[in-house]
């Protein structure tokens, strides 16, 4: 199975639950339209990876930054920097056709994270930002989510449940784009205008 790192110690989750459509300028960039109720997918745990990797056999790929959590005894127990990587033209026939994600969301390396740092601080006041090629793409915090984490981490209880080791990506800010062979992205979390998470990766 594949691992995620928390204190230099590994983690292996059995999945990545994710929420979409969490921020309204993301919808608008997307055309998309507003959820009357949260919309969840999941990645498996072959989606985790370390590395940023250009999906092989297709030619575009979108990033998607978000701020992650680990979850532990269903409580947010440590934050990490994500890439939910997106398939976006083969999303958009999936919708069009009312049918389901998986191959454009669950595809393996389908979901980057940086090492995972402890936490128990104040969810309000984190915010993530992600550089590619030093130019700033995407920048959003908690403030501007419609769901917030502890809303989202109680109705995915409603029908589901998170293992301990699982990992929640809240959403993704407006920027996302396509991306390329040898770019270089450097993704940051940050808690009251400090950086407490910062990892750089080179798509491979």
């Amino acid at each position: 199975m594949n691992s995620i790192l928390i204190n230099q110690s590994k983690i292996f989750p059995s999945k990545v639950v994710c929420i979409g459509r969490n921020y309204v300028d993301h919808i608008k960039e997307l055309n998309n339209e507003t959820p009357d109720s949260m919309v969840f997918f999941f990645k498996p745990n072959s989606s985790i990876s370390k590395n940023l990797i250009f999906p092989k056999g297709n030619k575009s790929c979108h990033y998607e930054a978000e701020i992650s959590f680990l979850i532990e005894e269903n409580k947010i127990s440590a934050v990490a920097f994500g890439l939910d990587l997106t398939l976006r033209e083969v999303q958009s026939k999936l919708k069009e056709k009312g049918l389901p994600w998986e191959r454009a969301k669950a595809f393996n390396n389908s979901a980057v994270f940086s090492e995972f740092k402890s936490f128990n601080g104040k969810l309000e006041e984190l915010s993530v930002e992600l550089y590619i090629n030093d130019e700033l793409k995407q920048k959003g915090g908690v403030d501007l989510m419609i769901n917030k984490p502890q809303e989202i981490i109680y109705e995915l209880l409603s029908f589901s449940s998170f293992e301990d080791g699982d990992i929640l990506m809240t959403g993704t800010p407006k920027g996302v784009g396509e991306f390329n062979i040898g770019d270089v992205f450097l993704g940051k979390i940050v808690y009251k205008n400090e950086t407490i998470v910062e990892q750089r990766f080179e798509v491979l």
